[in-house]
């Protein structure tokens, strides 16, 4: 839902990092990795209890996730870079509540499965449609930066960092904000798999 009115804000800023970055030595590819190595962090500090921490690793993470798209749109867009950026995000999104499972079972594990559970739907919904639009040559006008088709909705990536900074700042609310937040996740699957069902059906 912020993502269409966040990138535009956000993105001089990723470009003139991109712009100081841009030298033989880096690669879109190169940032994409090393931002998922560091993000990969996040487990083991989550499970530790180490939130601020994860915290820091968490942010560096959607801002190599930043400059690695910003670098590319300077280079040219990859059908192998899109595919590599949006596997590890995917894998990124699902380590961060699994985390805070490991961090207290008792408290976190029902809220976490949950979790889980709906970035199933938005993500199944998202890569479905997406894979279908390539396919179609269907475009989306407000994502025109993306590699790939990028289906919005009300849950989508500045919503769910939020609310992985805001576990991280509070952490004993972890539980509530999965509940809530996986119940507006799907309804965001609802909403896309039947706009997506409509929009290939009227092809």
């Amino acid at each position: 839902m912020l993502d269409r009115h966040l990138h535009p804000r956000v993105k001089p800023w990723l470009n003139t990092l991109a712009t100081r970055l841009d030298n033989p030595g880096v690669t879109p590819d190169g940032i994409t990795l090393v931002g998922f190595a560091i993000g990969l962090l996040a487990l083991p500090f989550l499970a530790l209890g180490w939130y601020w921490a994860a915290l820091g690793v968490i942010i560096l993470n959607r801002l190599c996730d930043g400059l690695d798209g910003a670098l590319a749109r300077r280079r040219g867009l990859t059908d192998a870079g899109g595919f590599l950026d949006i596997a590890l995000d995917f894998l990124f999104y699902a380590l961060v509540p699994f985390g805070f499972i490991l961090a207290d079972p008792a408290q976190n594990a029902l809220a976490g499965s949950w979790l889980l559970f709906a970035f199933i739907g938005t993500g199944s919904s998202f890569l479905a449609f997406a894979t279908l639009a390539a396919k179609h040559q269907i475009d989306n006008p407000g994502y025109a930066h993306k590699s790939f088709y990028y289906l919005g909705g009300l849950t989508e990536g500045s919503e769910t960092i939020a609310l992985f900074m805001l576990s991280c700042l509070f952490p004993v609310w972890f539980p509530v904000m999965a509940w809530i937040f996986g119940g507006l996740c799907w309804l965001t699957t609802l909403t896309r798999v039947w706009s997506g069902y409509v929009t290939l059906k009227q092809l």
